[in-house]
């Protein structure tokens, strides 16, 4: 047979799944032509599709030497160096592709969402855009440029490119989500009610429409996030066919604890888990932190440095070399705490490196995956009827699920009305939850209790002009002068940034999607809060820390009970009184402010969870 018939053949046999055949057809190929750059290209793709990055990299390094301008190869190379996680390898070889193909559309993709992992975002976003100019209509390049204009607070730009995207692909992964949470996040309401409900809908039906953490801001419901997180875990982080632990027990003399997350730094994570880093029984536990985060040279980071028994910036390995690491390490319960957030690597616990794994605090819902063992929660958070929305064995902890730094010191001074921008005199209704938590529905009773309350103003923490501009745009359509909109800027130190909401006299909570590091921060200042619960954890959370203070009088059960209870305390200056001074009273005997507490409450929990791993015990005290 003639050589490009062999070929041909062997290519054949490649796109049937006759891997034996086409390997044999390969290798007689190169019997005969030893440089055949398509044979060592195949060669090597087969290789690394099947799991061999040793000797996938072997058929690429020969066929680069051989043929070092065929653009493919060096593609292939790229890819097969960044499985193994040499990233600037990669990106060596992804850029001599470039060299020889500079419109060579998959390297530029391929790269870029490398880049991206790299923290290297701007150099991401100019590699997804140079696919533009080849082709405006790429629809991976439109949703990873969009996804990259958005890290940038591009909202306008990103929104226009989710709306082009859904123009030539209705159906493309995520598209609509996408959309819908960009949109939320500038305050942009078009098309609210329609979208929720055709997200709604599709999530329901199993589709790709929203992910699952988006998908929070638009839906109220446990069973409905079950279904998004469960379709979203099956496409982005699918179970390993390897489990890198099988049943071993580990015999240690303390409970090897990690704690992977991207947040080890200035972060809400990082502030409400300084506390309990630093004060861990170092007598029952090591502790290590797994950070594949960015390390922001902030004040917290350095504390996390010093809080571990050990600290590990693993941001340059790949997630299958951190499972390993963590394996060796014989890890006994490893916790997530970043979920399905941003920079997160769920994948890590895909591999099944450690006994015991479990979704705590960063992520407010489950991950509809069966690798994880546990979810740390209250019973606020997740009634006992919930349960069955959760893929993970609920552990309970006795009061509040969410923990807080009780070493932080409120700053002593007040900064006054006038340096907040607030006016000398009136109410003042506070909410500086994320401009993408407020909903259209909370935001016309916030209108409709200005318009009750005379001279009362809403103090709000805008991260943009241009969600600024729309909220006071939908405060004008709703007859309430956008004058009584106030926006906070930040401030550097956490102490000053808690010190000014005793400028406030109410915090509105928000819904679906409530306050929670917000609203602990205003409990903690002594600032009360009004929540409405709903039927999903991020719907809860801020009844739970009232719950945990004994303060039920500030919970509703409906948008219209929510409005009466936020009222009466603008209001009824007796009850505005008896509200601050009961909060005052509670936070001294509340675990919710008592960091030492809320770890001995954990550290309880975690050795409940070794002891049935380890010595199986049993029992339902924790579930």
């Amino acid at each position: 047979m003639a050589l490009a018939d062999t070929l041909i053949q062997a290519i054949g046999w490649q796109t049937q799944g006759r891997l034996d055949d086409a390997v044999k057809g390969f290798n007689d190929v190169l019997a005969q032509d030893p440089n055949s750059p398509h044979a060592l290209y195949s060669l090597g793709l087969i290789a690394m599709n099947a799991g061999d990055l040793p000797l996938a990299l072997q058929w690429c390094e020969r066929g680069v030497k051989a043929t070092p301008q065929f653009a493919p190869l060096r593609y292939l190379h790229g890819a097969v160096l960044q499985a193994m996680g040499q990233k600037d390898a990669a990106l060596a070889s992804y850029d001599a592709a470039l060299e020889i193909q500079p419109d060579y559309q998959e390297v530029l993709l391929n790269s870029g969402a490398m880049l991206r992992t790299m923290f290297r975002h701007k150099e991401a976003l100019e590699r997804f855009n140079k696919i533009l100019t080849f082709n405006p209509n790429h629809t991976g390049a439109l949703a990873n440029c969009g996804i990259m204009l958005t890290e940038f607070k591009q909202s306008e730009p990103a929104i226009a490119m989710f709306e082009r995207l859904l123009k030539i692909n209705p159906d493309y992964d995520y598209a609509l989500g996408l959309l819908f949470f960009e949109r939320m996040h500038i305050c942009d309401w078009t098309d609210f009610d329609k979208l929720k409900d055709q997200i709604t809908q599709e999530v329901r039906a199993g589709k790709r429409s929203c992910k699952s953490l988006a998908f929070m801001s638009a839906s109220d419901q446990a069973s409905d996030h079950l279904i998004a997180a469960k379709t979203f875990a099956s496409g982005y982080c699918p179970k390993k066919p390897i489990s890198l632990w099988n049943g071993e027990r580990y015999r240690h003399s303390k409970i090897r604890l990690a704690y992977v997350s991207p947040d080890l730094r200035e972060h809400p994570v990082g502030h409400l888990m300084a506390g309990i880093f630093e004060h861990h029984d170092k007598s029952r536990f090591e502790t290590i932190a797994i950070s594949i985060g960015i390390d922001d040279g902030s004040r917290l980071r350095a504390r996390m440095l010093k809080a571990f028994d050990k600290f590990i910036d693993v941001r340059d390995m790949t997630s299958e070399q951190i499972a390993r690491m963590m394996r060796d390490m014989e890890i006994d319960i490893a916790i997530d705490l970043g979920g399905f957030t941003s920079d997160t690597r769920t994948d890590i616990f895909a591999y099944r490196a450690v006994p015991v794994q479990v979704n705590y605090l960063g992520y407010p819902g489950t991950m509809g995956t069966d690798y994880y063992d546990y979810i740390i929660a209250d019973r606020h958070i997740i009634p006992p009827e919930h349960q069955k929305y959760y893929t993970e064995k609920v552990a309970y902890l006795p009061d509040t699920y969410l923990p807080t730094d009780n070493s932080v010191k409120i700053s002593e001074r007040t900064p006054t009305r006038a340096e907040c921008g607030l006016p000398e005199t009136g109410f003042v209704f506070c909410s500086f939850s994320h401009d993408y938590k407020i909903s259209p529905p909370v935001f016309d009773v916030w209108m409709r209790l200005l318009a009750q309350v005379p001279g009362s103003v809403l103090w709000l923490m805008s991260r943009g002009e241009l969600a600024q501009r729309n909220l006071r745009k939908e405060a004008q359509a709703r007859g309430v002068d956008p004058a009584r909109l106030i926006f906070a800027g930040r401030v550097p130190l956490v102490e000053d940034h808690l010190a000014r909401y005793r400028q406030a006299d109410l915090f509105l909570d928000t819904h679906p999607y409530n306050a929670h590091t917000t609203a602990a921060d205003a409990l903690m200042a002594g600032l009360p809060v009004v929540t409405y619960v709903g039927n999903s954890f991020p719907s809860r959370v801020a009844g739970s820390l009232l719950d945990a203070i004994s303060m039920p009088e500030l919970v509703a059960e409906s948008l219209e009970e929510y409005e009466r209870k936020a009222l009466l305390v603008a209001k009824d200056p007796v009850f505005k009184k008896t509200c601050r001074e009961k909060l005052v009273k509670n936070k001294v005997h509340s675990s919710l402010f008592d960091t030492q507490m809320s770890l001995r409450d954990l550290e309880s929990t975690l050795i409940s969870m070794w002891r049935r791993q380890n010595l199986g015990a049993h029992g339902d005290e924790l579930f």
